[in-house]
């Protein structure tokens, strides 16, 4: 059992456009409409692929209604924590060669007393959860210090903790050393507060993350596959794919990674083969069986230090 908690949720609308063009009217050839949030977007990846996903999400307003009813015809369990604030919108436009730009609202407020309720549900919905994912970002209202938080609370429970966002929230929660980070490269840099341009910058920053307890960074660099460093090894994979849109594919990296017992080059595999297929789905469809090729992923034992992953 998986238990994603989702601070800022989302209802995602995706629009492909033959060509994005500034001040011009856009008619959409094709429109997709999913639930997201990145501990939200684990938690489709997961049950796609038969394991059990349980979502602990903050929800105000109609669209939080919405965003209800389509995780439960996703099948996940859903904890749904009140909120006097909307549900926030997102909207992604995708052109016909994958590139995609993001309009993405900040979210409502929390208040204390939300936050407080927020993480509440997730201590008091642990019963048979192996891993706790922290995912996405923070709400106005919500501290930096939330998800390290829930690392500290959450540890004495036996349950292990995946912490996936971005800035100071990451920070914190890396401080609190939980069992695994997924941060992406901007995430990394940003992080690590240096340029990285090759594989070899990329493990350092990782080692770095590391050195406060963490135990394992997945370090997922788009096209150039993903990087996993733990206290076995380092090792590199990475997978052929036709793009069609990226977003979500992180997020699908990281929940494969899970199902497969998140330790070693043979996670890394399945992970990596997760994302590859999120990338060529539309919008922030989740892979499900039928989608990932396990056998398309070239995995390296020995890191090509000086393959440069910022082209």
């Amino acid at each position: 059992m998986f238990l994603t908690v989702t601070a800022n949720p989302s209802v995602d609308r995706t629009v492909e456009v033959e060509r994005l063009t500034r001040g011009a009217l856009h008619r959409g050839a094709r429109v997709y409409l999913h639930p997201g949030g990145k501990g939200v977007n684990v938690a489709r990846a997961l049950v796609r692929n038969g394991c059990k996903a349980r979502a602990v999400v903050p929800v105000g307003g109609t669209d939080g209604q919405q965003l209800v009813s389509m995780l439960v015809d996703h099948s996940i369990e859903v904890v749904r924590v009140p909120a006097r604030g909307q549900v926030r919108g997102n909207i992604t436009v995708v052109e016909p060669d994958a590139t995609v730009t993001k309009l993405n609202e900040a979210g409502a407020r929390l208040s204390t007393a939300e936050i407080q309720a927020l993480n509440e549900a997730v201590l008091k919905h642990l019963a048979g959860v192996d891993w706790v994912v922290a995912a996405g970002s923070l709400p106005p209202g919500v501290p930096d210090r939330f998800y390290a938080d829930l690392v500290h609370e959450i540890r004495p429970t036996g349950a292990q903790v995946a912490v996936d966002t971005s800035g100071p929230a990451l920070l914190a929660a890396v401080r609190a050393a939980p069992a695994l980070v997924k941060p992406n490269l901007d995430e990394l840099r940003e992080a690590a507060g240096c340029p990285l341009t090759t594989l070899r910058d990329v493990v350092v920053a990782a080692e770095q993350l590391r050195a406060y307890g963490v135990e394992a960074v997945l370090a997922s660099l788009g096209k150039h596959g993903a990087v996993l460093v733990d206290g076995a090894g380092v090792w590199h994979a990475e997978a052929p794919a036709q793009p069609r849109s990226s977003v979500g594919a992180g997020d699908a990296l990281l929940a494969g990674f899970l199902s497969a017992g998140a330790r070693g080059p043979d996670a890394l595999v399945v992970g990596v083969a997760w994302g590859a297929a999120a990338v060529s789905l539309p919008g922030s469809t989740m892979p499900g069986p039928h989608d990932v090729h396990v056998h398309q992923v070239v995995l390296h034992s020995e890191v090509a230090w000086n393959r440069r992953i910022d082209e």
